[in-house]
């Protein structure tokens, strides 16, 4: 299934926009975990992800997570971030669309999304961990972090995402 995107003005601003949007919510409040920090950027990743294209849900994702970890202090770990919040932000995207028409928020589609986009995350870094700091006890040790940081983030998309929908917000701005 291809995806047309218009690359025009609005187009680029809506982009660089979300990844804005991602970055801020990642960096706002930082809470460590061993290897790095839980944050509320997951649930603007999946927000976006769901509510806009799967491109610019794929590049807010990517690029803005990375530009947190930048800012952050976390520099060893801008590229793992780029790849694993990239990869959430598509997944997240093609799943919870069928058709270019967008699942319910409640909905069983949705919640493989969400829960799929998680997984990725939680499984990327764990992995990556392993891998930067040559132990596989370290990738591991981030695992009940990661996993908090995730439901967190699910919780709040659900909460945010309902609103968004009943309102038909989303609509109303013709994204």
């Amino acid at each position: 299934m291809k995806q047309d995107v218009k690359w025009n003005a609005k187009q680029i601003t809506l982009v660089a926009l979300a990844m804005a949007v991602v970055c801020i919510a990642t960096m706002v409040i930082q809470i460590p975990i061993p290897l790095g920090y839980m944050h509320l950027g997951n649930c603007c990743i999946l927000l976006i992800s769901v509510f806009l294209d799967t491109v610019t849900g794929t590049l807010a994702s990517g690029i803005g997570s990375a530009m947190a970890d930048l800012l952050s202090g976390y520099p060893q770990w801008i590229i793992p971030t780029l790849i694993i919040k990239g990869l959430m932000g598509y997944t997240v995207a093609r799943i919870s669309k069928k058709d270019k028409k967008r699942a319910g928020i409640i909905s069983i589609r949705m919640f493989l999304a969400t829960a799929s986009g998680i997984l990725i995350m939680i499984m990327g870094y764990t992995l990556f961990g392993m891998l930067l700091y040559g132990s596989v006890a370290s990738g591991l040790a981030q695992i009940p972090g990661l996993s908090l940081e995730g439901v967190l983030g699910m919780v709040l998309f659900y909460m945010i995402g309902f609103v968004l929908e009943k309102s038909k917000i989303i609509h109303l701005q013709q994204w």
